[in-house]
């Protein structure tokens, strides 16, 4: 069976609380850039939630949006690499190769979600914040591009544990980072070729709708407004 990974994020549901911000960072060994690389626009997030305000102060609401990696179908970030680098993988996914990557960060251009990011420097961590790294997860060095994979980690040592039990990846089986951790369960993860999997009904909802759609970038996010 061939899978095709997709996501659904409720906006009625987050609370902005950045908890798949922090889960992201830990699992997929995000290095902190510090506050002067930060300045200069080299701060590294693979999620990061938006705040919107809508109405007249008093009557003011705050709403949020998580924006990641939108795996596109049809990715503007995968033709221009002269490398081959970003490309798209046999589960649909925007696969980052990093010892394909020369850092042209051509890629960062054309993508119009800004979720790529470019490594300025190796990556380091004080002592004893060493010891926090994934030995899942390689830690990416100066000069390569790096993004969102949708934990691809964790979807790989789901599918060969499927594998080896001659089944198929049961649906709620894999829980990337962002969606473990969403204390409101916001993020909805799954197989959207699986007709019954929870994100394929909610990719399908009236509330759905995708993050600029309109440039046909055919994301594999589906974000559901609030009721």
């Amino acid at each position: 069976m061939a899978y095709r990974w997709g996501m659904a994020v409720d906006l009625d549901r987050c609370t902005g609380c950045q908890a798949c911000v922090t889960a992201c960072r830990s699992e997929n060994n995000i290095p902190t850039a510090g506050e002067q690389q930060a300045s200069r626009g080299r701060a590294i997030h693979w999620i990061r939630v938006e705040r919107y305000f809508e109405g007249e102060f008093p009557n003011v609401r705050v709403k949020y949006r998580p924006v990641l990696c939108q795996q596109c179908d049809a990715a503007p970030c995968e033709p221009v690499c002269p490398t081959y680098a970003s490309s798209h993988n046999e589960d649909g996914l925007n696969a980052q190769i990093y010892n394909r990557c020369i850092g042209t960060r051509y890629c960062a251009n054309a993508c119009p979600y800004n979720t790529r990011f470019f490594d300025f420097f190796n990556p380091s961590w004080e002592k004893p914040l060493h010891l926090q790294l994934n030995p899942d997860v390689s830690v990416r060095e100066v000069g390569v591009m790096e993004k969102c994979t949708f934990c691809v980690q964790r979807i790989n040592a789901a599918k060969v544990t499927a594998r080896g039990e001659d089944r198929t990846v049961k649906d709620g089986e894999i829980q990337p980072a962002c969606a473990q951790s969403c204390p409101s369960k916001a993020i909805v993860f799954g197989d959207l070729n699986d007709p019954d999997s929870e994100v394929s009904r909610l990719a399908e909802s009236p509330r759905g709708h995708k993050l600029l759609d309109d440039l046909g970038t055919r994301p594999k996010i589906t974000y559901l407004e609030g009721r």
